[in-house]
């Protein structure tokens, strides 16, 4: 379909709308509330850190708009939250999608990490206007019973057994993102990117299975990490890193997704995948510009550019 195509059926389609809607599902996925097992660097480079990237999976079953997150995590007792100053967002596929595939062998395994990179249409940057976030103090005193911030090794040093014990302040980051992430169905890990001033922002472990109030699912993977020096590999917390007595503790992150489920969507490459998304969301929502409105989008040229991206992908 041309641009100019494009934009006639969206205009037509925003006028006339379908007698016929499909379901409208809200989507939402959290895995619970944090369980003081765990804190693990996720944050920027810093003069004291290296890059290090925590990442825990999620799965969609259907085409999603993702328009919110919440992200839960430990900053030193007595910070300010203004001291929050950023948050990134990254979207990774399971190995051996966006990956070399073999791996270096740097890692005892790459079997179900997050892929070498990450989904480029769905990062976000508060830096970069694609992402706004608040954080709001939910404990001024939390403990966790074992870390890990530097040591991120390659094999055969993989097994650190963490670095102990820490205490703060338990905050949770609220992100709006602007313009939502749409993804096709798909498993993923989420991946956020917090920065301090003055001290580490450690992301919140969460029980494994996941526990009411979250929402279960299989398969769950286990929560990864990895530092620029291990770029673009991937080690499991619980299994490469913290180890220890049989079984082997693993771990989820705590962190929920907010959206709505597009029905019928296109499938990203194809050659009709524009024109049967934006049928599909004027179908479920009366419209493309109340589409536009419900997923979260300013406008609905912003909505239109959503779609594009999300069927080049």
């Amino acid at each position: 379909m041309t641009v100019r195509r494009f934009f006639v059926a969206v205009t037509l389609i925003s006028a006339v709308g379908f007698g016929t809607r499909l379901k409208a599902d809200s989507f939402f996925f959290s895995t619970g509330n944090p369980d003081g097992k765990l804190g693990s660097l996720s944050q920027p480079a810093s003069p004291s850190r290296l890059e290090t990237e925590t990442a825990d999976d999620f799965i969609l079953t259907e085409t999603t708009s993702i328009r919110q997150a919440t992200v839960n995590g430990l900053i030193p007792a007595g910070t300010p939250l203004s001291s929050i100053t950023n948050v990134e967002i990254e979207v990774y596929r399971v190995f051996p999608n966006d990956s070399v595939n073999p791996p270096s062998g740097n890692v005892p395994t790459r079997v179900n990490s997050p892929g070498d990179v990450e989904v480029a249409s769905a990062t976000r940057d508060g830096s970069l206007g694609t992402l706004a976030f608040s954080s709001s103090l939910l404990s001024s005193s939390f403990s966790v019973q074992n870390t890990v911030v530097a040591g991120i090794n390659k094999a055969p040093l993989n097994v650190t057994h963490g670095e102990g014990p820490a205490s703060g302040e338990e905050v949770q980051i609220t992100v709006t993102f602007d313009p939502p992430i749409i993804l096709p169905a798909d498993h993923y890990f989420f991946r956020p990117e917090v920065a301090v001033i003055g001290g580490d922002f450690l992301y919140l472990s969460a029980p494994k299975p996941i526990v009411a109030p979250g929402t279960p699912f299989l398969p769950d993977l286990q929560a990864w990490i990895r530092n620029s020096d291990l770029k673009p590999d991937w080690l499991r917390i619980g299994t490469d890193i913290i180890d220890g007595p049989s079984p082997v503790r693993t771990f989820n992150m705590t962190y929920s997704l907010t959206g709505d489920t597009i029905p019928a969507a296109g499938t990203p490459g194809r050659p009709n995948c524009h024109g049967k998304t934006v049928s599909a969301v004027a179908r479920q929502f009366g419209g493309v510009a109340s589409a536009a409105s419900v997923l979260g989008f300013s406008s609905v040229s912003d909505l239109q550019d959503g779609l594009k991206v999300y069927c080049e992908r």
